[in-house]
């Protein structure tokens, strides 16, 4: 089944025009070349009533399956898209970002201070990536599996069949 999905980019200076998004548009490919239907991009501030309005948007209006953000996640004071997320997010999934970080490590110890958060608001999955284009796709690649499989289920009708698998 193909699934849509959406990108938001968290960047003061992305939003003010001052940096070159590069992560939300390579995110973007590899979700496309992974099947995902996207429909909807956009770019906001470390603003936490921005980012939670547009992860509202996705879910509730928009009902987009994956919504997947990147940037924020970090230790600077204006990273706060984790705390946002889980504002709005009903459930949380806190296999994914571990999954993540823990493949982050076998590539850079700091993968370790990595905060993403993961969780779903009625039928929409959420996912925080990080900021850098290589960071959100090794991320993003590390899960992406298990997170149609999870889509699968979110999806179905009553539980859905996990034993086969």
């Amino acid at each position: 089944m193909s699934y849509t999905a959406a990108v938001i980019t968290v960047s003061d200076k992305g939003y003010r025009g001052q940096r070159e998004d590069t992560s939300g548009p390579n995110l973007v490919k590899i979700l496309t070349e992974k099947g995902f239907s996207v429909t909807y991009t956009s770019i906001v501030p470390d603003e936490p009533d921005m980012i939670k309005e547009q992860l509202v948007k996705c879910a509730d209006e928009l009902k987009i399956a994956l919504v997947l953000t990147t940037g924020g996640t970090g230790f600077s004071p204006r990273d706060i898209t984790p705390e946002a997320t889980l504002e709005v997010v009903e459930r949380l999934t806190p296999g994914i970002p571990e999954a993540m970080r823990a493949e982050s490590m076998k590539i850079t110890p700091k993968g370790c201070l990595s905060r993403s958060a993961a969780g779903i608001r009625g039928r929409s999955l959420i996912i925080n990536l990080p900021g850098s284009k290589k960071a959100s796709a090794e991320n993003i690649l590390a899960v992406i599996d298990p997170v149609a499989h999870g889509l699968d289920m979110l999806y179905s009708e009553g539980s859905a069949d996990c034993a086969k698998s």
